[in-house]
């Protein structure tokens, strides 16, 4: 008979997502301050590195490099784009090895666990709902921070600003931006959960590498300018302490951002990946293979 790591090799992934679920409910429950205190240092984390990625654009913009086809200066403003998404994704590599509880990649690991039964959805939506409240916090208190701050005065505060413009008109140009949003955000978590897939599939084996699997699923998201709706929480705060911001367009780029992450996170992602490694229909009536795998009691 073939060998079930063999026909389902995601077991190990499964099973390491289930056994952080039994974590992460235990600290939503028993121990919700902890927990809350965890998320607000994903929130923190992401807030110091969305920072840092626009003081990296703004700081290569800066750089003029000649006359461009009508005469007009040029810069090296794409290369800032680059560099600052690299940058922009070390904040996972911190969360992740800093323990921190970040939301969208706990949309992939609720949705696990529900397809598994180890969760039911009113606990799942307890842990996320106190996730995201954690993650905002860690972000007000960055956002604070600045406020009486220098650090984002001048074309990094500029940089930070155009892009919520551009953010919030995806709430405000209707149905086609609103679906423009959702496939953003739809993306921008997927390309986050298969990252983590990757790290906690059991095939990686050394550090290194799984850095670099974070970090390039980052920049996928921060380059192409998909939505994440934690990222967008945090800088809606930043900017809206600095100079204001339109509320009700920053409430539906985030509403819509979150439908979007979790499609893409807890469903392309976390589900999928727990259908198709699903053995237990694959070892019913193999006495010779009837070891418990990760969808048994």
């Amino acid at each position: 008979m073939s060998d079930p790591l063999q026909l389902f090799p995601g077991r190990v992934f499964v099973s390491t997502v289930l056994e952080a679920l039994v974590t992460k409910t235990t600290l939503s429950g028993a121990m919700a301050r902890r927990y809350l205190q965890r998320a607000a240092m994903a929130g923190f984390l992401i807030g110091i590195f969305y920072v840092t990625h626009y003081a990296v654009v703004a700081a290569f913009d800066a750089v003029a490099v000649g006359g461009g086809a009508a005469g007009d200066p040029t810069t090296l403003r794409p290369i800032g784009r680059l560099v600052g998404a690299v940058v922009f994704g070390f904040a996972l590599v911190f969360i992740y090895w800093s323990r921190s509880e970040l939301l969208t990649s706990n949309m992939m690991i609720v949705s696990v666990g529900a397809y598994h039964r180890r969760t039911g959805w009113g606990h799942a939506l307890r842990l996320l709902g106190l996730c995201y409240l954690g993650n905002a916090l860690g972000g007000l208190v960055v956002a604070a921070l600045l406020r009486v701050s220098t650090l984002t005065d001048g074309p990094v505060l500029a940089e930070m600003v155009a892009a919520v413009e551009h953010k919030l008109a995806y709430a405000t140009d209707g149905p086609g931006g609103w679906a423009d949003l959702l496939v953003r955000a739809a993306l921008c978590n997927f390309c986050i959960n298969i990252a983590m897939l990757l790290v906690y599939n059991g095939l990686i084996k050394d550090d290194l590498t799984k850095a670099v699997v974070m970090i390039a699923s980052v920049f996928v998201f921060a380059f192409l300018g998909l939505e994440h709706s934690v990222a967008n929480t945090v800088l809606f705060a930043i900017v809206g302490l600095e100079q204001g911001i339109a509320v009700g367009p920053a409430l539906g780029n985030v509403g819509l951002a979150l439908l979007g992450n979790y499609v893409g996170g807890g469903l392309l992602v976390g589900f999928f990946y727990a259908y198709v490694n699903d053995d237990r229909r694959w070892l019913a009536g193999r006495p010779d293979r009837q070891q418990q795998g990760p969808g048994g009691a």
